[in-house]
């Protein structure tokens, strides 16, 4: 796909960014150059599904040069830091949305094996194979409101070194059969790496600094955040505010003056049916049972529902810190973190997150800033917003970047005929093409090279015969 200018709603939403960047400061607003940039950036990501200089040059025939693209990415002096708080405002006024759900979870990019300068790349647990692999993870905080759902925070997650070797040594301790009280105490936390959970409440803290009036109704989390201590730091930020996540089977509960787990508890008292929406669409039969139960590790009493869908064989166990709701109101609110898994999907396949190709800490996070501008430039297109306008279903992600390129090349074609020598504009585009795309050779084809020589010497023809000897007196062993 030729990438030729930018298409009308990428400068429209660069236009309205730079004048939210003027309502913040006066010093805040981009120069004439620096939107030229962002627009070829944009429409780079869209036409090639990637964030790479490379592709860019090749996409729009030589345009900009790949060191003058470098160059206006790491050293231009843009405010990166705002641009995600202006879209998201511009986005929350165009729709009028004052109220939603906030929802956490990360995921992980593979990288090269060799690779020293990407910014935070570290070891990392492969689910699918079971083995590992050097990636980089991100912590993504997800807005869901009654009209959209868009991104509002990131940050990037590594583990502590010095936590990291004390569980494998005390992993090999443990089976070493030395008890847990011979064995090193835990170090504490390095603050220059903060956990998944410390990361997921600098994101809601900082949401709710940039949008103190923002009513939020809920904030979810998948299992892997669900402490007290997690809890605890999101309910000083919200503290009217349900906060939802997933209990493991074996995590202890009081109850009746004894400690059990939480399996073993709803094992006793089993669910029943009962029918609830998810997410709003054709209700569902599932089977549930809800109880007020004291946590032993959050040493608090939570709302702990166990849930269990048609065809399945375990529940699952969701808990709130809030008991004045409903069960059902819990479990369809919860329905809800299955969007945050959607956005990331898409942001891979369709926002050039997968193809990223750019490095160290300025690569890593304005790269994402980028993918985060072109998805919120598509909330903003013309044809999303007379959809959601209308309370009509929004179109996918996928389906509006094919129509967008298909856009920018008929918007290419329309350009050459609108030129009063298009015959000339095309053989400079040949000539263009042929001076970028130029033909690598291929070592798959061995043509020009030499195979080898591959056929019997004479003079070793009598260790033919040796063999054919040897074969001969060889004892064949009777059948069974």
């Amino acid at each position: 796909m030729i990438l030729g200018e930018s298409l009308p709603f990428i400068e429209d939403f660069l236009e309205s960014v730079n004048e939210g960047l003027n309502s913040i400061d006066k010093t805040l607003p981009l120069s004439h150059l620096q939107k030229r940039f962002l627009a070829f950036c944009l429409m780079g990501i869209l036409v090639t599904n990637s964030i790479c200089w490379s592709k860019f040059f090749r996409a729009s025939l030589g345009q900009y040069p790949i060191k003058a693209l470098s160059w206006m990415f790491r050293r231009s002096k843009m405010f990166w830091d705002k641009f995600i708080f202006v879209g998201i405002t511009l986005i929350l006024e165009k729709y009028g949305v004052n109220s939603g759900v906030l929802i956490l979870d990360d995921t992980d990019r593979p990288r090269s094996k060799n690779t020293s300068r990407v910014f935070k790349v570290h070891k990392i647990f492969d689910k699918k194979t079971g083995g590992y692999f050097r990636g980089q993870c991100i912590v993504f905080l997800v807005l869901v409101t009654n009209k959209i759902t868009i991104p509002v925070g990131f940050r990037f997650y590594h583990p502590d070194p010095v936590l990291s070797q004390r569980e494998k040594d005390d992993e090999k301790l443990k089976k070493a059969g030395i008890p847990k009280k011979e064995r090193p105490p835990c170090p504490e936390r390095n603050p220059q790496y903060p956990s998944k959970a410390q990361l997921a409440q600098d994101l809601v803290k900082k949401f709710n600094g940039c949008f103190p009036k923002f009513d939020v109704k809920s904030v979810i989390a998948d299992a892997f955040y669900c402490s007290g201590e997690f809890i605890g730091g999101v309910q000083k930020t919200y503290p009217k505010t349900q906060i939802i996540s997933q209990l493991k089977k074996n995590q202890l509960i009081h109850h009746q003056g004894k400690i059990i787990s939480v399996e073993e508890y709803f094992r006793r008292h089993p669910g029943v049916e009962q029918t609830i929406s998810i997410r709003g669409q054709a209700p569902v039969k599932v089977c549930m049972c809800g109880a007020r139960l004291k946590v032993d590790s959050h040493s608090k009493k939570r709302f702990v529902v166990a849930l269990k869908y048609e065809g399945e064989d375990e529940y699952r166990y969701i808990v709130a810190s809030d008991l004045c709701w409903r069960m059902n109101d819990i479990v369809q609110t919860y329905t809800l973190r299955w969007l945050v898994e959607v956005f990331i999907e898409d942001w891979k396949n369709y926002e050039g997150w997968r193809e990223l190709k750019l490095q160290y800490v300025e690569g890593s996070e304005r790269a994402v800033i980028l993918s985060l501008l072109l998805d919120y430039s598509l909330l903003l297109h013309q044809f999303q917003q007379g959809l959601i306008e209308n309370n009509l279903p929004a179109c996918t992600v996928g389906s509006l970047i094919r129509r967008c390129k298909v856009d920018a090349f008929v918007q290419f074609i329309l350009n050459i005929l609108e030129m009063e020598e298009p015959e000339k504009f095309l053989k400079n585009i040949e000539s263009g093409v042929k001076e970028i795309y130029q033909l690598q050779p291929s070592e798959k084809h061995m043509n020009s090279r030499d195979l080898g020589r591959m056929e019997p010497t004479p003079h070793l023809k009598y260790k033919a015969k040796v063999r054919k000897t040897e074969l001969e007196t060889e004892e064949i062993p009777l059948a069974a």
